[in-house]
């Protein structure tokens, strides 16, 4: 690595999801034919963007909010990825998101680079009229950057479709004319692709049935789940497991976690939350940390939360013998090569969590093409990705001999260096 990431990670005095990306970059290049100065190439960003803006408060008072844009790669095509509202954003996490996004695309092979945002924002503690102001503040930011054949955004942690209709109203006013396709995860009245807010938890389950399918494992009741997260990927990978007949014991938000050793009625369960905005005082389950969840006793662990949750300190620890990461980077490489040696199956974020960028690829060629699918033809279309891209990984893990993390990156970095190197250096 050269001088410039080598100081900045470094310097670096935590964990920082970033350094999880690097070094699982390291480790999967390291397999590869590649010229040194290919795969140094292929750890930059292409370029960063950080933006500091003023939005007046409900109050009349005008704060200052920070956010950023990262475009990790544009060889394969736009550069994709979503916008997260969280106060744990910043540089390094945005750079890690934006670089797995590439792998992510190039595992699936979907015609997009890998980008990623967000600001520095708790969206609970804003009104419904400051969200607005802040996304589009955020959003007229980002002008420049944007567009069909650039960039495209979507949503992510603490955003909603609302808030990217916001983002495709501000680029259209700011260019005169309507553009539907310059964002993805939008409302179905502007352009919006039937499936998409299911899309990521759906594609969890399917890459998880996929993977018991393998095992021979198809009985689907004798299979418990526990759900680390219960924003919009966990609470609809849980109600598609439900429906498929899997049995989840426990799932947990911000706040905690509920658990049931006999299963949780999940239909009910998602009722109680809408309503409550809690989970904890729902009926005949107890109450239980987030980093109890992670250990306790089941069958898959789906962590479906933030980075670094799976770490050394307790991946000994986790009773599950198969986790499919919903999460982007939830697994430490340290966390990796202990599961590895414990022989637990580890279905990578790469993968496992790719639902949302293939229907938002979807979506971004039906506004292209402005002609629209229905769900049964997106959910055919999802799940054809969702194999195609379980059967690359396992081929990769075969012939290298390596597990399905490093396979997937294997292969999304071998696609990437072959077309930057057919594409050449300009100038």
């Amino acid at each position: 690595m050269t001088s410039a990431l080598t100081a900045e990670l470094e310097s670096s005095t935590i964990n920082n999801a970033y350094t999880t990306a690097i070094a699982q970059y390291n480790r999967a290049a390291s397999f590869l034919d590649l010229p040194s100065d290919i795969i140094d190439y292929m750890r930059y960003p292409r370029r960063e963007f950080t933006v500091n803006f003023p939005v007046r408060r409900d109050d009349g008072t005008i704060e200052m909010f920070t956010g950023y844009r990262v475009h990790h790669s544009t060889i394969l095509g736009p550069s994709k990825g979503g916008i997260r509202y969280s106060t744990h954003v910043d540089v390094n996490e945005v750079r890690a998101l934006a670089m797995w996004m590439t792998w992510k695309c190039a595992l699936m092979r979907l015609p997009f680079g890998g980008a990623k945002g967000g600001v520095v924002v708790d969206p609970r503690h804003l009104s419904y009229n400051e969200l607005e102001r802040v996304t589009r503040r955020y959003a007229s930011e980002l002008v420049p950057m944007l567009n069909p054949q650039s960039d495209i955004p979507a949503p992510d942690m603490g955003t909603t479709p609302q808030m990217m209709a916001w983002i495709m109203d501000t680029y259209s006013m700011t260019v005169g004319y309507s553009v539907p396709a310059v964002v993805t995860g939008k409302p179905l009245s502007i352009g919006g692709s039937e499936g998409r807010v299911v899309a990521t938890g759906r594609g969890v389950i399917l890459a998880m049935m996929e993977a018991l399918k393998r095992q021979g494992r198809t009985d689907a009741e004798s299979i418990s789940l526990a759900i680390q997260g219960f924003g919009n990927v966990g609470s609809n990978a849980a109600h598609y497991a439900h429906s498929q007949g899997f049995q989840i014991i426990a799932v947990s938000d911000v706040d905690g976690g509920i658990y049931n050793p006999n299963g949780l009625d999940i239909p009910a369960l998602l009722t109680y939350y809408d309503k409550n905005g809690r989970l904890g005082g729902f009926p005949e389950a107890e109450i239980i940390s987030n980093t109890e969840l992670l250990v306790l006793p089941c069958d898959v662990l789906i962590p479906a939360a933030l980075e670094s949750q799976i770490t050394a300190s307790n991946a000994d620890d986790i009773q599950a013998d198969l986790i499919v990461e919903a999460a982007n980077g939830p697994t430490t490489p340290e966390a990796d090569d202990i599961l590895n040696d414990r022989g637990v199956l580890l279905i990578p974020d790469i993968l496992a969590n790719a639902g949302g960028v293939a229907v938002s690829y979807f979506e971004w060629v039906q506004d292209l093409q402005s002609f629209f699918w229905d769900e049964e033809e997106i959910f055919r279309q999802l799940e054809r990705i969702m194999v195609r891209g379980y059967d690359a990984t396992i081929r990769t893990a075969e012939k290298y001999n390596v597990p399905l993390r490093t396979a997937a990156q294997i292969a999304a970095i071998q696609r990437v260096a072959d077309a930057l190197m057919t594409r050449g250096i300009y100038p």
